[in-house]
């Protein structure tokens, strides 16, 4: 098929520059990129001022006087009645305006007998009484169109065969097949997913968490875990829970989307990272965490950097944490600042005469590289009776600081030799 992408901006005071921008750039980091367009429907006015005209000749559209102040006292009515509103079509057979000059607003002039019937690709048959419709608004006063006026002239105008989105929308879908049909033209296959829930079972928002797809590619997602993450909230393809971007395209079938809401997971989410991060090649890894490196103030190109990628790519599940992970073997100093509680456990008096020859044992190592920095070790601690359990973490908290760190002896080359024997003799 053709992917076209159409930005639908006539709400004014909900399109701003920024939310188009989120869309455009998250389409853009998951590699979902248009085969036309973006197409802004504030860009083609004078199309739905036409389709509108043309409309109103035939006789499927009609100027509605009615104020707002009339419209609230009606729905105020309704409310205490407990019983649905709807435009009671007042102005639907009115020959002339009730006094020149007053505002009006353009309706649909819908069928009010019969109903309406649609085949959804995924809920299956649907059907809707027209009794339960309104004629709704197709142009607002000051002449600006409405959304299910516009993204039906868009969809003829374009050709569109499938309209996939969200079971919010299905009200709107009668109403928009009406239209279809006082154009002349055939409704295009309506599929209708279910929406994503949080873990609580309710919609998802922002008290969730990240609600934009840019928010996760800033905390250090890769964009094939959203993508395939995403895809499968709605879909699935047997108990396959991860996919590429070629394998969905290729597996993708409108009848395997579920009808029940999907599960936002966000543990599953950060382990499907986690795996994906651990799959890569530490060059390729390095390429995704330099801007995040860059972001920190850290030089990314540094040349010890690749070295040091694999041994903190076990244990990071974002690029967030890649660039954490890497930020301390940015400190060469000779003495570092030592978690107090770490220090209190592990540099204890007792092995203040071990790190120091210790450190004389590494002194003539070369090369600085984990074999011979190993071989070294176990000579050391063979020689001396000592345990690498009594051994290993007093020399990681002295190196990094920490009692957690990725493995020793690789700290050991990525920092090198004259680093390490400072801090194990500091």
């Amino acid at each position: 098929g053709v992917f076209i992408l159409r930005v639908e901006d006539t709400d004014a005071a909900r399109s701003t520059e920024s939310s188009t921008r989120a869309i455009l750039d998250g389409m853009e980091w998951v590699g979902m990129r248009p085969d036309e367009g973006p197409f802004f429907q504030s860009e083609r006015m004078d199309l739905y001022r036409t389709k509108l005209s043309e409309l109103v000749a035939k006789g499927g559209a009609y100027p509605c006087y009615c104020t707002k102040a009339e419209l609230d006292a009606r729905r105020a009515v309704a409310e205490s009645q407990k019983r649905p509103f709807r435009y009671e079509r007042t102005c639907r057979d009115h020959a002339s305006p009730p006094s020149p000059g007053m505002p009006f607003v353009f309706r649909a002039k819908l069928p009010i007998e019969g109903e309406v019937v649609m085949d959804d690709a995924i809920l299956g048959r649907v059907v809707v009484k027209n009794s339960e419709l309104d004629d709704f608004v197709l142009a607002r006063a000051d002449g600006s169109p409405v959304y299910n006026f516009c993204v039906v002239v868009d969809d003829i105008d374009m050709r569109i065969t499938h309209v996939i989105r969200g079971v919010d929308h299905l009200n709107n879908t009668p109403k928009q097949v009406h239209l279809y049909r006082l154009f002349g033209a055939a409704p295009p296959v309506f599929a209708h997913i279910p929406m994503v829930n949080g873990p609580d079972g309710k919609k998802l928002s922002k008290r969730h968490g990240a609600a934009s797809i840019i928010a996760y590619r800033d905390l250090g997602y890769l964009p094939e875990t959203m993508l395939s993450f995403l895809a499968r909230l709605g879909w699935s393809h047997g108990d396959q829970e991860e996919f590429e971007a070629d394998e969905m395209c290729r597996l993708f079938d409108l009848p395997a989307c579920g009808k029940s809401a999907g599960i936002f997971d966000f543990k599953k989410l950060l382990w499907q990272n986690a795996r994906r991060i651990r799959a890569l090649s530490p060059a390729a890894l390095l390429e995704r965490t330099r801007p995040f490196l860059a972001a920190d103030g850290l030089d990314p190109n540094a040349p010890w950097l690749l070295r040091a990628v694999a041994p903190v790519q076990e244990r990071a599940e974002t690029l967030v944490a890649m660039a954490a992970g890497l930020k301390p073997f940015y400190d060469r100093r000779p003495r570092i600042d030592v978690d107090p509680a770490a220090a209190t456990k592990f540099l204890t008096p007792e092995n203040r005469e071990s790190l120091s020859k210790y450190a004389d044992a590494l002194a003539g190592v070369t090369p600085f590289t984990v074999v011979p920095i190993e071989a070294a070790t176990n000579a050391f601690l063979a020689a001396h009776a000592i345990d690498m359990k009594k051994l290993g973490q007093p020399a990681r908290v002295a190196l990094t600081g920490s009692s957690v760190s990725p493995p020793l002896f690789d700290c050991m080359e990525i920092f090198g030799r004259d680093v390490t024997l400072a801090r194990l003799r500091a």
